[in-house]
């Protein structure tokens, strides 16, 4: 199975799916759901947007834009508004917004804190709940937080309405998008982080690996929006976890363990890494050593040429577009910038590689939950009709 950047699970196959852009709508009657998906993703991605936008983007004519519009609207999924003053002569364009009080929840356990936001269907952050923790917390104690911190944002926010919940978490996830296999910097182990989240809240849970989910939030409303073939690496105090984009379907590999880019060798005689083996990308090039090398310029240097080797050698295997930098490992780039870059160039295999970009994240801290939330929206933007909003 292979999952496309909606979240979807599908069986491989070599198509490649439209992203970003709306999808090209249908006019038979029998498709309506089809056409108000279409327009529900234009506007979850790119809104707001006029009528005659739409029109353009789904290929549908006006009437049956304004139908949608309108059905759209009485599910209370978007709002219609006349647009700001241009100066233009004649009546102002309609202005159709996604509701900002449609949200789903986003969960983001760590070893060092535990996070719960509320994302709206436009992309942003609402509101969060964050608490630091001494120890990394147990499954029980990131059950108990979320419970606690909707509570916290549901009097904060009335009204507020929610299709679902997402976890990122920094491990393993099973490909039932509900089961954490191992999350060794947690301790966690065959937990079902899903159906723990469901005794306490009323509707659907979508768990996955933290990395993917960053890489999900900046392919939509990020540095990677626009590009289908991108390899991510993100380093935090979970150590470094990675995610790549293929052909615009994020790789899950055959039991949804794929990406784990942070355990990859880089010195076969290096130190002994939390996954039981030697040398790995996490191991070597951790948050401890890089403040430890932060004034001393030789040893910062030689990191920034272990963060490039790891760069040539993705390069290698996945031939991207762009490769993505976030957490540490993005600010380890700024601050060598010219030296990763002229060291992929000399180990890189393809012939072009000056072609291939390096950038930072974009999102910062709303990264994880962003992406999170994505996970969540997803049955939405497949069937806006078909799928309940809870208040929270």
């Amino acid at each position: 199975m292979t999952e496309d950047a909606t979240g979807t699970d599908m069986p491989a196959q070599p198509e490649v799916p439209a992203r970003m852009a709306a999808a090209r709508g249908s006019r038979n009657d029998h498709t309506r759901r089809h056409n108000l998906s279409s327009l529900v993703t234009a506007v979850h991605y790119g809104g707001p947007l006029t009528r005659a936008q739409l029109t353009r983007d789904t290929g549908l004519n006006r009437s049956t834009i304004g139908g949608l519009v309108t059905e759209l609207a009485e599910l209370g999924l978007v709002i219609e508004d006349a647009a700001a003053e241009t100066g233009a002569v004649g009546r102002p364009s309609l202005i159709v917004r996604p509701r900002v009080d449609v949200a789903a929840l986003a969960l983001h356990p760590d070893v060092d804190a535990l996070e719960l936001g509320a994302v709206a269907i436009d992309g942003t952050v609402v509101a969060r709940r964050r608490t630091s923790v001494d120890a990394p917390p147990t499954p029980a104690d990131a059950v108990a937080f979320a419970r606690e911190a909707a509570r916290d944002i549901a009097a904060e926010m009335p009204g507020l309405r929610v299709v679902g919940a997402g976890a990122a978490v920094p491990g393993l996830v099973a490909i039932d998008g509900s089961t954490v296999v191992a999350a060794p910097h947690l301790g966690w182990r065959d937990v079902d982080l899903g159906a723990a989240l469901a005794e306490v809240f009323d509707f659907p849970i979508a768990v996955g690996n933290d990395a993917n989910m960053g890489l999900r939030a900046e392919w939509s409303f990020g540095s990677a929006r626009g590009v289908d073939t991108v390899v991510y690496l993100n380093g935090s105090a979970s150590g470094i976890g990675g995610a790549a984009l293929v052909g615009g379907r994020m790789l899950r590999g055959g039991r949804g363990y794929g990406g784990e880019f942070g355990h990859m060798m880089i010195r076969s005689d290096g130190d002994r890494c939390s996954c039981g083996r030697s040398g790995c990308l996490e191991t070597e090039l951790n948050a401890h050593r890089l403040d430890a090398a932060a004034h001393d310029a030789p040893a910062f240097d030689a990191l920034a040429s272990t963060l490039a080797t790891a760069i040539a050698n993705l390069e290698c295997a996945f031939d991207p577009d762009l490769v993505l930098l976030g957490g540490y490992l993005g600010a380890l780039f700024d601050a060598r910038r010219d030296l990763v870059a002229a060291r992929v160039r000399e180990l890189a295999f393809r012939p072009d590689a000056e072609d291939v970009a390096i950038a930072r994240a974009r999102l910062g801290r709303n990264r994880l939950l962003i992406g999170a939330a994505e996970r969540a929206f997803a049955p939405l933007l497949e069937d806006p009709a078909g799928v309940p909003l809870v208040a929270l």
